[in-house]
């Protein structure tokens, strides 16, 4: 009878174990959710650069006693067009939104803003995405609901439609606004 070496037995074992943390990963729950490490905190800083033509983002907007959407967006993103009528209904219906323009050209921005509408009470412009990196965003549009006292109540990765849209934010955001 041949011995087995430990060293035989070691890999499928390691493999097997990993297999079976992946598995039990796949269960849990919030698998699908991208927690923001801002949520219960005061907004992070943000840029004092407008864009052209629109006012600045300032620290008393984020914390000037109002519900607060900060939505991250730019003219080349598709997803965002296609929120873009999303967020002008919520201007509509009182929802108060400031926009962070990032990684994008001010003209195009502008034009955009322009010919579709805007509905943001202010604008920043972030060529660099800095200000967004210093929010944990990792690409747009993303969108943050703000209380009255500039604290981040939650985050949304994607474009403010479908499904997702109506099952978690739509009651995070009429749950800020006390509806």
């Amino acid at each position: 009878m041949a011995k087995l070496s430990p060293l035989m037995i070691a890999p499928p074992l390691i493999f097997a174990g990993i297999g079976l943390m992946f598995f039990l990963g796949l269960g849990r729950d919030g698998k699908d959710r991208l927690d923001s490490m801002f949520e219960g905190k005061p907004a992070p800083a943000m840029t004092d650069v407008a864009l052209t033509g629109y006012d600045p983002i300032t620290p008393e907007l984020l914390a000037g006693g109002e519900v607060t959407l900060v939505n991250f967006w730019a003219s080349w993103c598709p997803p965002c067009r296609a929120e873009h009528p999303v967020l002008l209904q919520m201007q509509k219906d009182g929802v108060r939104i400031v926009g962070v323009n990032f990684k994008d050209q001010a003209g195009n921005a502008v034009k955009y803003l322009t010919d579709d509408g805007n509905p943001f009470a202010a604008v920043a412009f972030d060529p660099a995405g800095r200000t967004a990196i210093d929010w944990g965003v990792t690409g747009p549009p993303e969108t943050f609901i703000l209380d009255g006292d500039g604290t981040v109540v939650f985050k949304f990765v994607g474009p403010l439609v479908g499904s997702d849209y109506q099952q978690r934010f739509v009651p995070k955001l009429n749950e800020a606004l006390g509806r």
